[in-house]
């Protein structure tokens, strides 16, 4: 019994970590200019005005102005529902939550957090103050 005690008290505090461990492991980075280096940052200490690098596979983390080079292949589908992915052209912009599904190119942030497209679409959902048909029976 004592051994079984000891072998339950670890596997509950495994469990208890697991978590943690998990949500470091999946909290979003981006590749970043800062102070004329490249390095992967944490998409929360993103502000407008820094370099990020955007390539296939990257979930854009900002609303962001490309920049010069070669277009971008990007899957919207989270914000417009559109099932095809859409070039994009150096100099028009892209949103956050996006996925680039081609290329790769620098741009610079313009807007993040509850600034972005995202963000703002999101509040304004959040905002409704609307009572649904369930919520009215319930």
């Amino acid at each position: 019994m004592f051994i079984n005690s000891i072998i339950s008290y670890i596997e509950e505090t495994n469990a208890r970590n697991a978590p943690a461990a998990l949500m470091a492991c999946l909290a979003p980075k981006s590749k970043v200019l800062r102070d004329e280096k490249w390095s992967e940052q944490d998409v929360a200490i993103l502000v407008p005005g820094d370099i990020i690098s955007i390539k296939l596979g990257d979930i854009i983390p900002a609303d962001a102005h490309l920049m010069e080079g070669d277009p971008l292949k990007i899957d919207q589908s989270a914000l417009t529902r559109e099932s095809f992915p859409e070039t994009k052209q150096p100099c028009d912009g892209v949103y956050s939550g996006s996925t680039c599904k081609q290329g790769e190119i620098e741009a610079m942030v313009i807007a993040t957090g509850v600034l972005t497209f995202f963000g703002k679409a999101a509040h304004l959902v959040d905002s409704m103050n609307q009572v649904g048909h369930f919520q009215k029976v319930s």
